[in-house]
């Protein structure tokens, strides 16, 4: 599959949906920002656009973008717990270098 997601990813994104209490899923995509010039933008989805893509990966919809998807091929989503901080990871096998501050990357 061209998309994966740790088990610790998904259940966070079905914790995030059922709190939310409506949803088709979550978006996956890209904006230019940063000093690497692309950052990850995630959001809920509530209504599909003409150029999206689903991937329904351990019961979540991930909807990527057409644009988006040529650089986000391959990528692992994983949600993370360090001390008191915790977040979504990106391993993206298409980032050729990622900024200082860990804003974004380039490809």
């Amino acid at each position: 599959m061209a998309i994966s997601m740790t088990p610790a990813a998904a259940d966070r994104v079905k914790s995030f949906l059922a709190n939310r209490g409506k949803g088709l899923g979550l978006r996956l995509g890209l904006r230019t920002s940063g000093c690497s010039g692309m950052a990850y933008v995630i959001e809920f989805v509530d209504e599909l656009n003409d150029d999206d893509e689903v991937y329904t990966i351990d019961g979540v919809n991930i909807i990527i973008d057409a644009k988006s998807f040529i650089y986000l091929q391959g990528i692992e989503l994983d949600f993370v717990k360090e001390g008191l901080n915790e977040g979504f990871q990106f391993n993206n096998p298409n980032a050729k270098g990622e900024c200082g501050c860990g804003e974004s990357f380039t490809v």
